[in-house]
């Protein structure tokens, strides 16, 4: 079987593997990418957060994503029905980013793809990978080409960064159930062709029916929006077996939002992703690491999973290019401790968002504003910032000051 040689092979073309590429081709580093798909590719996670930023920055894509025109985004809105909790990302806690973008997936990943192999990165699409031997020195990996054909890749490193495709967490049986509570999804695109101007047409705004029910509103500068659902799995039993028809009648229990979207033509079946979050036994092993989807998806609802697909995906490079350089880099310390440290926080947020103290304190009619600028600042994606004490102390402190806010009420 033909076998090529590369210093490090990269699985999935998404942002994540993207930054990585883009990082490690900044230090010359050989690189092959393999990706299921052909790009562009519709995807799920289209809300970035500004700690995205920093990624983009460090490897060298932030400013060709900028002459794209994405939609900015700067902050986001809840209501539940007369309320409503907004947050602005210029007010939150701390230094960093004050915007980020919402984008259709497809053509973002392709623009970050394309400028990856403007540098001469090789991405190999339409190239699935079936088998994995990590027993050598190298490890190999086995890959199956559009035309049926396979080959063999052996590299010094495997970034996996296959995102829901789970690649090596399935070929190394490192899946492993999720703490949190079981919920999915279901979303579509429409083309608003009579969008609100101003904020009310560009503001990633997220509808609360239930305390464990909501949708979401994201509006791209292309004119198309991204509507979407995510509740307790058997609440969608509920709803007709059509998808496109149970798809409206959870549009018409819609109450801020109620009508606006009755008579636009969905543009593609909606899509269900059932069990939300993922979770894997190990983030990384001898000449490999899982990063963004690969490893831990947690929930859509504060926009997360890009964050940690970069953060994971650069972290990963920096380490895997010390391995590279003869060093001994601390993989559990630098790379699964700190993204765990990340993940802890945000866990906290979902599993408060969904009991319902994180919406107490949202939807309270004076909240407390330096609360308030602490919490948009783990919003912002700054979860690693000791200084904040809606980080530092996040297995808690929500639980505390909803209470108070329950006692008050």
């Amino acid at each position: 079987m033909k076998r090529e040689f590369t210093d490090i092979l990269i699985i999935g073309a998404g942002p994540s593997g993207m930054v990585s590429a883009g990082y490690l081709q900044q230090h010359n580093v050989q690189l092959k990418v393999v990706e299921k798909q052909q790009f562009p590719r519709f995807s799920i996670g289209e809300s970035l957060i500004p700690r995205c930023m920093d990624n983009f920055a460090e490897a060298g894509l932030l400013e060709i994503i900028e002459k794209h025109g994405f939609q900015k985004k700067f902050g986001a809105r809840f209501i539940k029905d007369d309320k409503v909790g907004e947050f602005d990302f210029s007010q939150k806690f701390g230094e960093g980013w004050d915007w980020t973008w919402q984008v259709p997936r497809a053509d973002f990943d392709h623009v970050l793809a394309k400028e990856i192999q403007s540098r001469g990165v090789d991405i190999a699409f339409e190239t699935e990978v079936t088998a994995a031997d990590f027993s050598n020195e190298n490890p190999v990996v086995t890959i199956q080409h559009k035309d049926g054909k396979q080959s063999e890749i052996e590299a010094k490193f495997v970034i996996d960064s296959s995102g829901f495709g789970r690649v090596l967490p399935k070929l190394l049986d490192l899946e492993q159930a999720s703490t949190l509570e079981s919920h999915s999804s279901v979303f579509t695109h429409i083309e608003e062709t009579i969008r609100p101007q101003g904020k009310e047409g560009e503001l990633i705004t997220f509808e609360v029916l239930e305390t464990q029910v909501w949708f979401w509103y994201i509006p791209f500068s292309n004119g198309k929006t991204s509507l979407g659902f995510v509740a307790p799995t058997e609440w969608f039993d509920q709803f007709d077996k059509d998808p496109e028809v149970s798809f409206m009648q959870m549009i018409s229990k819609l109450n801020y939002y109620k009508g606006r979207f009755d008579n636009y033509p969905l543009e593609f079946i909606p899509k269900n992703i059932k069990h939300i979050a993922k979770s894997v036994k190990c983030l990384y092993g001898d000449k490999f690491a899982l990063t963004g989807n690969s490893a831990e998806f947690l929930d859509p609802v504060f926009s997360s999973g890009v964050s940690f697909a970069t953060e994971s995906g650069l972290r990963a490079a920096k380490l895997a290019l010390k391995e590279l350089n003869g060093e001994q880099p601390d993989w559990q310390a630098d790379y699964a401790d700190y993204m765990k440290e990340g993940i802890a926080v945000f866990s906290s947020y979902v599993r408060d968002w969904y009991n319902g103290d994180l919406q107490d304190i949202f939807f309270h009619k004076s909240p407390n504003p330096e609360f308030k600028r602490q919490i948009c600042a783990v919003l912002a994606g700054y979860v690693w910032n000791m200084d904040n004490p809606f980080v530092k102390k996040h297995e808690r402190i929500i639980g505390a000051v909803a209470k108070f806010i329950q006692l008050e009420n």
